[in-house]
């Protein structure tokens, strides 16, 4: 199969972040033991999702993990102006499909040069390390990370994860964490709002109370230049609550999007916010007894990466791709999971993160050839390098 046609199979497959993945996954454990890779897969506990890894080469110390995950984003109310599970060629240079920039389009550059991988006298071993439910907070990344640690008597030395960067390497982003909140409070008249404790009231002290939370995070100095924005930040991006201005509310709800630089502590704030909303609690039940407010994860969090800029791995994917300046994001990715494992980690893969989660997501026909490239690239360092 051509880079092109298996993009083009990967990306017919509607497998959305919390869905079963079973068939995408499957297809690739056939496509990958047609050359002869012995391949593991790690299910869910209720069998209906699966990760998958292999090895291609020697069994020694040193190799790279190639990480992608294969689950996409919704597209419903979208304007697609094509099928977005139907990889389409529009003539402009350009293939249009939900994933195909994020992040198909590596996975198909790793299957395509898998025949490669299998004829080369490698001296390092290459990996494939491939998820489910990444878009919903990287679920599966510990577990399929600590399975390669137990399946494997070697020890990879480093992860490229094949976020859309347009080949640029990445070596740090923000952890990201995203946190439900209900205010259940109590009902009355809107008259009588010293005598009943208004949810959407509480709902706002705690929007106010994260903004301060991010004023002086950056207030203390925690700064980093290399993030846009360079700090830590808290952002309430869903709050409803209410049915009528003349009636207290008693429930309200919001959602929290905490994005924190390598510096700080995520766990520590999760911590500082469920301690102001017990204070809160606590004061309040004093007016309404059944004052009560829920604090939820929504997804664990996504750790941050921060790696070093001469480390052994971006001094590789220098080589292989060309490119010595490297930057850094505040999106999440896997990235942060394979670093904590012990294992350097950059995020360098086609495509680019501005077509992600949008309608008409593509990825150029020439940064697809170029992603193939790097790969094959790595291929011919790893048949080289003792």
């Amino acid at each position: 199969m051509t880079l092109q046609n298996i993009l083009e199979k990967l990306v017919s497959f509607p497998v959305l972040g919390g869905d079963n993945n079973l068939e995408i996954i499957n297809w690739i454990k056939v496509y990958v033991e047609d050359f002869g890779v012995i391949t593991t897969l790690v299910p869910n506990k209720e069998n209906t999702k699966a990760s998958l890894h292999c090895r291609i080469g020697p069994a020694v110390d040193g190799g790279v993990i190639l990480s992608g995950h294969t689950d996409v984003v919704p597209v419903k109310g979208q304007p697609w102006n094509t099928d977005p599970f139907k990889l389409t060629d529009n003539s402009d240079g350009n293939l249009y499909a939900r994933g195909s920039s994020d992040m198909k389009g590596f996975l198909a550059c790793c299957l395509a040069s898998l025949p490669e991988m299998v004829k080369a006298n490698l001296t390092k071993p290459i990996y494939f390390a491939f998820s489910y439910d990444e878009e919903i907070g990287c679920l599966a990344a510990e577990e399929l990370i600590n399975h390669i640690k137990t399946t494997y008597t070697e020890t990879p030395k480093f992860a490229i994860i094949g976020e859309a960067t347009m080949l640029q390497p990445v070596i740090g982003q923000k952890s990201i964490h995203i946190i439900d909140i209900t205010v259940n409070g109590s009902q009355g008249h809107s008259s009588r709002i010293k005598q009943e404790v208004s949810a959407v009231h509480e709902a706002a002290r705690i929007v106010m109370w994260a903004e301060q939370k991010m004023n002086t995070l950056i207030d203390s100095g925690s700064i980093d230049e290399r993030f846009n924005p360079p700090h830590t930040s808290l952002h309430t991006g869903m709050i409803q609550g209410g049915i009528a201005p003349n009636i207290i509310a008693n429930k309200a709800t919001l959602s929290l999007d905490i994005r924190c630089l390598p510096q700080d502590d995520a766990s520590q704030i999760y911590q500082d916010l469920k301690d102001y909303c017990k204070s809160r609690e606590e004061e309040q039940q004093a007016v309404f007894s059944g004052f009560k407010i829920d604090v939820v994860e929504n997804h664990p969090i996504v750790p941050s990466l921060n790696t070093n800029e001469n480390a052994d791995v971006v001094e590789l994917i220098g080589k292989i791709t060309g490119n010595k300046t490297w930057q850094t994001v505040s999106y999440a990715s896997e990235a942060g999971h394979f670093s904590n494992a012990g294992i350097e980690s950059i995020i360098c893969g086609p495509g680019s993160i501005k077509q992600a989660h949008r309608a008409n997501e593509f990825i150029s026909k020439d940064q697809l050839n170029k992603g193939a490239s790097m790969i094959l690239e790595l291929i011919s360092y790893l048949e080289t390098t003792i």
